[in-house]
């Protein structure tokens, strides 16, 4: 079991307050780490902390922009210095926005790859900095099954999942010699707040049904036991891969 300890880690997990992000935070505090959690809304990161704190867990907040390189920089140092190390930094902030392509407004393309794309290099290369002095670090990146899928309305967001996993290969690239493991996660269909509109459609549930060979929408809590193996030193020799965890809907007709 030790393969999967992490006690004694700090794992910095962005866009944390709700959904995917709050429920890796749990899990990898219930197994040990100390958690820090990060998103925009200080008044929702405080809740969030609150009920994690509530189990029992030892957790930090951290409140700021993914976006915004400058404000990712000063964070991060900030508790790097003030704090301690962060060992395992978990690339969740993300958003969706559903527009036919020829619809698209330029300005939402932007806002979006500047959400799912730029704040995993800003936040990763601003954590990664310190790991590399250090010798040692875990980076997992939240990629999803659009990084290998398209649907009608989401291609901005297609594109920007392939670059996280193309992005997780090239950090793994530059990083791994310095004793960093970088990964990424691949979600097919989770219910989560980002596919609330999906969730409450009657027609797509019973598409999603159909087409997932494990016929149901994915929970949240089911993600923990793969972001824990690539945070622990069970994922030592594991660099530059993208896991997906999506029911078979990736690999079936």
């Amino acid at each position: 079991m030790g393969l999967f300890d992490l006690t004694g880690r700090t794992a910095l997990i962005t866009g944390s307050s709700l959904g995917i992000g709050n429920a890796l935070a749990d899990g990898l505090a219930a197994h040990g780490a100390r958690v820090v959690l990060n998103g925009r809304n200080a008044d929702r990161l405080s809740e969030a902390a609150a009920t994690l704190r509530a189990a029992g867990h030892e957790v930090h907040e951290l409140p700021f922009d993914a976006t915004d390189a400058a404000a990712v920089a000063d964070a991060v140092n900030r508790f790097e210095s003030e704090t301690g190390p962060i060992d395992i930094l978990v690339n969740n902030a993300g958003m969706q926005h559903r527009t036919p392509l020829e619809d698209f407004p330029v300005e939402d393309f932007d806002r979006l790859m500047r959400t799912n794309v730029n704040s995993v290099f800003y936040v990763g290369q601003a954590v990664a900095r310190h790991m590399i002095a250090r010798g040692a670090g875990k980076i997992i990146n939240i990629a999803s099954v659009q990084s290998a899928l398209a649907r009608p309305g989401i291609a901005p967001y297609t594109a920007s999942k392939g670059a996280v996993t193309n992005l997780t290969k090239g950090m793994a690239t530059d990083w791994a010699r310095h004793g960093l493991q970088v990964n990424a996660i691949a979600p097919g269909y989770f219910d989560t707040p980002l596919n609330a509109a999906l969730v409450a459609d009657p027609d797509f549930c019973a598409w999603l049904e159909k087409r997932t060979p494990a016929g149901r929408w994915g929970k949240v809590e089911e993600l923990v036991g793969t972001c824990v193996f690539l945070s622990s030193p069970a994922s030592s020799f594991v660099n530059g891969h993208t896991l997906f965890v999506d029911g078979g809907i990736s690999v079936s007709l």
